[in-house]
């Protein structure tokens, strides 16, 4: 059993007691009912339906979100814990980083009072699962060049179009889709429209992604042909509003992806340790030579740097003062060092770090995609470069 810290002292400076305590739970309920079932959800391509209800019991979802509407009555530092020990237990299946800390701040945040008190409490209890459609075939950072369009008819809006790459696919059961309700208005003709899609005509999953990493992720592609989806079920009541919402949501999902990132990088270094300690070469264990020790004396300096950066992104965003910017540099920087470190981690695997079924090979494989969504890095370098 590895350890669970690199950094048994450490303590986050905007860590709470109650912080601590969920801390507790999240830790022994990732490591007692996801870390054993990795294999198999890899294989079948999803976590257990079942898993979310699960999650939802333990008080592990959405626990961000106001008690008022149903939610867990938290802060983000609920959510980050939440988000941190489910990287430390190794877990790369469960949706729940687009499901708690991003795409239910868009129900509570736009959706109507009548909605939130309808659905939140629904997404606490896992009874359903939150996906967002934004990425097109065509279409992945440049959210203004969306096709999908909504098109209204009365008292619906009529959705036909296409998503890729989209997390969740398989179980969601509310759905916010980016879509044209004026394809004429560029960024100012784009909408942030609800679905709840049990049994909705129209809808449909399309085929189950093959990915480098991730592979118990559920990601799909889905399509909308004529589907109809109550007006009502615009986010914010108003049309043309989408862009300006995903821009206000983002920085939060760029942190998020921060969170789990520096949390994941650590558990690759923990695994690493005690692979070194145990593994054997000429006459002596691997930690014993100078070069593993300073690999991973350099790699720890920078997991105590990422962990701080991104302490420092999570004190701002309680305090209501970080910017998109910063958030950026939080995601542009964890992501590089999360690739870079996971990669000498498993250089010292030698062979067996190549194979599967060892954690580090499922980290790797991983943690390439952490620089691609929520916005490329080479995105966020241009969003760093506009603040200077």
């Amino acid at each position: 059993m590895t350890a669970t810290t690199l950094f048994p002292d450490y303590r986050s400076p905007w860590e709470t007691d109650e912080h601590g305590m969920l801390r507790e739970q999240a830790a022994r309920f990732f490591r007692t009912e996801a870390k054993p079932n990795q294999e198999r959800w890899a294989r079948q391509h999803q976590v257990d339906r079942d898993f979310w209800n699960k999650a939802g019991a333990a008080g592990l979802l959405c626990t961000g979100l106001p008690a008022e509407y149903g939610g867990g009555g938290g802060d983000f530092g609920h959510e980050a814990v939440v988000l941190q020990e489910r990287a430390l237990a190794g877990d790369t299946a469960f949706g729940l980083a687009v499901h708690s800390p991003i795409v239910a701040h868009y129900i509570y945040a736009y959706a109507s009072g009548e909605q939130k008190k309808r659905w939140i409490p629904k997404l606490t209890s896992g009874e359903m699962v939150l996906a967002i459609a934004m990425t097109e075939p065509g279409t992945g950072s440049d959210l203004q060049a969306v096709r999908t369009t909504a098109v209204r008819d009365g008292d619906h809006y009529v959705i036909n179009g296409s998503k890729t790459f989209i997390s969740n696919a398989t179980h969601c059961d509310l759905l916010v889709i980016v879509a044209k309700t004026d394809p004429k208005q560029g960024a100012k003709g784009i909408s942030l429209i609800v679905a709840e899609t049990t049994d909705l005509p129209g809808f449909e999953r399309g085929r189950v992604l093959e990915k480098i990493g991730q592979h118990g992720q559920d990601t799909r592609e889905l399509s909308f042909t004529n589907m109809r989806v109550p007006v009502a079920n615009l986010l914010g009541g108003v049309e043309g509003q989408g862009f300006y919402q995903l821009m206000e949501q983002l920085p939060r999902e760029r942190l998020s992806i921060a969170v789990e990132g520096v949390a994941a990088t650590e558990a690759a270094l923990l695994e690493t340790i005690a692979y070194t300690k145990q593994r054997q070469a000429f006459g002596k264990p691997l930690i014993d030579f100078q070069n593993t020790q300073f690999e991973l004396a350099a790699c720890k300096a920078e997991v105590l740097a990422g962990k701080t950066l991104v302490d420092h992104c999570i004190q701002r965003y309680l305090d209501g003062t970080l910017d998109a910017a910063t958030a950026s540099i939080a995601k542009l920087w964890v992501t590089d060092k999360q690739v870079e470190i996971i990669d000498r981690c498993l250089q010292l695997f030698g062979g067996y770090g190549y194979m599967m079924e060892y954690p580090i090979a499922q980290m790797y494989a991983a943690a390439r995609v952490q620089k691609i969504y929520g916005g490329t890095n080479e995105i966020m370098k241009v969003l760093i470069g506009r603040s200077l």
